[in-house]
């Protein structure tokens, strides 16, 4: 729960940071298998295979006999401060984006990461803001990563501020 204490720092008001080692609990981070179930669902069907060659098809040919080892998975990973190996591994592409395929800089990359790692991070994010919406430990003007807050506003925010300070 370190990492939250670093992020809160870095994205809220210096002259508001709580002392929120006294909010951590000590409970610990439990999964529904209904999200793990939606998440496996949600996989798009063009979703390339990760350097683990498991696939989307995969996931759905195990169905529900999956989720209690996918749910156990990522318990493990939360509550442990562990990561499987096959989530740090990624197959990098190159992908063309230009005219001339001679150039380097007519490429960009893409990372093939595992689908099943894929879908943890989008669970552990998930539970990450709701932890941080719960507890209000995100300053009021952080918008990056947070759903309902855009770019736009933040901007728009920003060339008010200036405006109202001159």
């Amino acid at each position: 729960m370190l990492y939250l204490f670093y992020l809160y720092s870095v994205f809220s008001n210096e002259d508001n940071i709580p002392n929120i080692e006294d909010k951590i609990s000590s409970e610990t981070f439990t999964i529904d298998t209904k999200i793990i179930r939606k998440r496996i669902t949600a996989i798009g069907k063009n979703k390339s295979v990760g350097p683990n060659g498991v696939s989307r098809e995969n996931l759905e040919l195990g169905g529900e006999a999956m989720i209690p080892y996918l749910a156990r998975l990522l318990d493990i990973t939360m509550n442990n401060g562990t990561l499987p190996g096959d989530c740090k591994k990624a197959t990098v592409i190159p992908i063309h984006k230009g005219v001339d395929r001679s150039l380097v800089t007519n490429y960009r990359p893409v990372n093939l990461k595992s689908v099943v790692c894929k879908q943890m991070e989008n669970v552990i994010a998930s539970y990450l803001r709701q932890v941080w919406d719960k507890n209000d430990w995100l300053y009021e003007g952080q918008h990056g990563f947070r759903p309902g807050y855009s770019c736009e506003r933040q901007v728009i925010r920003v060339c008010q501020d200036i405006a109202d300070s001159g």
